[in-house]
C-alpha cells in the first residue's frame, strides 16, 4: 500500500512540476485520476484582493478487471513449443470457430525433438487460441478456450 501512496505523491509532483491539469495513474489493477480545479478565495492576501488556489482531488479510484476469458480452457500437458499444424504447408488443426470432438488433436507440442499430438479432452466450439507456432507452453499453460 505504502508504494501505491509513493505513486500518488510521484504523481501529484509531477502535475506540480509540469503544470498539468489532469493526470492519470494506472497500477495494479486500479486507475486513479486527479484533476486540478480553480478555486478562487473571499478574501485574498490585502482585504478585498482575490486569488486563485490549486488544488488536487482524486476524482475516482477504478479497477481495471482484466477480460475474463470465457470457455472451458484446454491446457498443455507438458513443456516444448507448440505448432498449430504439421507443418508450414498444411491448415491448423483448428480454427477459431470450430466445431471439435474429444479426442481430436488441437495442435503439437515439441520435446526433445519428437512431436507430440494434444488431443482435446472436450467437445464444443473453438473460442479462442492462446500460443502461437513457435510459442514455449508449460504443463497447465491454456492452448484453447472451448465453449
Amino acid at each position: 500500500m505504502s508504494d501505491r501512496l509513493e505513486q500518488v505523491d510521484e504523481l501529484s509532483a509531477l502535475m506540480e512540476e509540469f503544470g498539468l491539469s489532469e493526470a492519470s495513474l494506472t497500477s495494479d489493477g486500479f486507475t486513479i485520476r486527479f484533476s486540478r480545479r480553480a478555486r478562487s478565495a473571499q478574501m485574498g492576501p490585502v482585504a478585498g484582493e482575490s486569488f486563485v488556489e490549486d488544488s488536487f482531488e482524486p476524482l475516482a479510484a477504478v479497477p481495471i478487471a482484466p477480460a475474463a476469458p470465457t470457455g472451458t480452457p484446454v491446457t498443455s500437458p507438458m513443456n516444448g513449443i507448440f505448432y498449430r499444424s504439421a507443418n508450414p504447408a498444411t491448415p491448423a488443426y483448428v480454427k477459431e470457430g470450430d466445431v471439435i470432438e474429444a479426442g481430436d488433436v488441437i495442435g503439437l507440442v515439441e520435446a526433445m525433438k519428437v512431436f507430440n499430438e494434444v488431443p482435446s479432452p472436450i467437445a464444443g466450439t473453438v473460442l479462442r487460441i492462446i500460443p502461437q507456432t513457435g510459442e514455449i507452453v508449460h504443463p497447465g499453460d491454456v492452448i484453447l478456450y472451448v465453449a
